[in-house]
């Protein structure tokens, strides 16, 4: 058999790779893209810059590994807007999970005059009820988007044939075909996601949500063939024509077959740009406050957990392009010089607000406890270590939510390339951490493995049978005594910090 395109559309810009039936990276390529950040809360890209960034980073693959390619797979962010004609080209900017302009609108969808963190309970029941979610206050979700849009971009809005999730437009783009599963819908909170529900959307909800059905994509089933790759496309990325493309799945569901850990309440942790923890699970359930809830899974009877925290690995990235101007590797290596516990320096990331545990787009991040005695590598290691302890915090609430004691927890995402960070977590988490082979890329293999399945090349159990492990991280050998102490303090961090704006 040959080897499977996988496309990772992450917020740093698309990352392809040929994945072969083992799980083997073959050849991986990356190409950064620009991202406008306004201080209106505007948080956007551009998906033509997109397409031809993935365009080099596909050429680049099968240039090197040759066109032997059985099927395409596709991945990414969700929760951003694509607006596009009836051809797929884009009419406007990508609206960002993380934009924020639409907050004023969203009073109308969620909101009255008795309100817990944005939301209304009598407007809320209804979502939660069929959907375990609701579009959040802060606007920075497709509801938002498209509210966004239709108030204030009206000449995009007009131009716009249909409002795509990422992964869906990658899909059209290469098929000509606009469609969506309830997954890839997830943050719209559209859809009847219990446990057994056929896919489609719910009128009334839509109705709430002040969408144009016409402009919502036809929805299909997880895992369906969304058709052969258009030849002037094949032609461009240097692949065969007619090869099928798999309708989109979203980075948490790929993290979760790449990590290997399919069996209900197995857990993973990944820590990418964003950073979010989950496992698959028998059950509904939706924890408004922490912002947890169950979502459409592979199929319809076993849902994945869904939470996120708007900053994980993009606390280096921050230091590197804002700060350090050192790479990955020296910032890590730095961070290693340190002691652990970083001589009581904690570190808030929350540069980008938060989403889970708690819902506050408008908290920020600090570096509390400098000193004099405060230098560089102090400074990276309390970054690392606050993205850890931050998961800490996150992961109290989950393992309530999945009232299950969790043990171990893997890890992947490019932050898992770090076993000093895969270290931090095992001491923060106070749990084995289980580092899988080649974190970096475990969300492409675990696109490519889902194409697989849905191909009927494989069953789940057996690509998930093929993720190995590469080094397993003991509390006890990690500082564990410091990071609980660290945590102790970290967990208060909120509460004081909010009120600064």
């Amino acid at each position: 058999m040959g080897w499977v395109l996988a496309i990772d559309l992450g917020n740093g810009g698309p990352k392809v790779a040929a994945v072969d039936p083992s799980g083997r990276v073959l050849a991986v390529a990356h190409r950064p893209v620009d991202v406008e950040i306004g201080l209106d809360g505007a948080a956007t890209q551009d998906a033509a810059q997109w397409w031809d960034r993935l365009g080099e980073a596909a050429r680049e693959v099968t240039d090197a590994v040759g066109p032997s390619v059985t099927a395409v797979a596709i991945t990414g962010q969700w929760g951003s807007t694509v607006p596009v004609d009836a051809a797929g080209n884009p009419v406007g900017p990508v609206l960002l999970w993380a934009d924020t302009r639409a907050r004023k609108h969203m009073r109308d969808v969620v909101g009255g005059p008795v309100s817990v963190q944005g939301f209304a309970p009598h407007r809320v029941i209804p979502w939660v009820r069929l959907t375990g979610g609701a579009p959040t206050p802060s606007g920075a979700d497709p509801t938002g988007h498209s509210l966004l849009l239709q108030r204030e971009m009206p000449e995009v809005y007009a131009k716009a044939r249909w409002l795509l999730e990422p992964i869906d437009y990658l899909g059209m783009r290469l098929t000509g075909r606009a469609a969506a599963t309830p997954a890839s819908m997830i943050l719209s909170w559209l859809t009847d996601n219990r446990i057994g529900a056929k896919p489609a959307y719910v009128e009334d909800l839509v109705r709430r949500a002040r969408r144009d059905p016409g402009r919502l994509p036809p929805l299909v089933p997880m895992g369906s063939i969304l058709g052969p790759v258009l030849p002037e496309v094949a032609d461009a990325l240097g692949i065969p024509a007619g090869i099928p493309v798999v309708c989109g799945l979203p980075d948490l569901h790929a993290a979760i077959l790449g990590s290997g850990a399919i069996d209900p309440f197995a857990t993973h942790v990944a820590v990418s740009t964003t950073s979010w923890i989950s496992a698959r699970v028998p059950f509904k359930r939706t924890d408004v406050l922490h912002s947890i809830a169950t979502v459409p899974g592979f199929g319809n009877r076993m849902p994945v957990i869904a939470n996120n925290q708007e900053i994980g690995g993009a606390a280096l990235r921050w230091l590197h392009e804002q700060v350090f101007d050192d790479d990955y590797d020296a910032l890590t290596a730095e961070a290693a010089t340190a002691p652990a516990g970083s001589e009581g320096v904690l570190f808030a990331p929350w540069l980008n607000g938060e989403r889970s545990p708690v819902e506050d787009k408008d908290v920020r991040g600090a570096f509390v406890g400098l000193s004099l005695r405060t230098d560089r590598a102090t400074m990276i290691r309390a970054a690392m270590e606050g993205v850890a302890l931050n998961s800490r915090w996150l992961f109290d609430a989950y393992e309530k939510f999945c009232r299950h004691r969790i043990s171990p927890v893997r890890i992947l995402g490019g932050g898992a390339q770090s076993d000093l960070w895969c270290a931090m977590y095992a001491g923060a988490l106070d749990r084995p951490i289980e580092q899988v082979e080649q974190p970096r890329d475990a969300q492409m293999v675990g696109a490519a493995q889902w194409a697989r399945v849905c191909l009927g090349e494989t069953t789940l159990a057996e690509a998930a049978s093929r993720v190995r492990v590469a080094r397993v991280f003991e509390p006890a050998d990690c500082d564990r005594e410091v990071y609980q102490e660290a945590y102790a303090d970290y967990r208060h961090l909120y509460k004081r910090l909010k009120h600064f704006r």
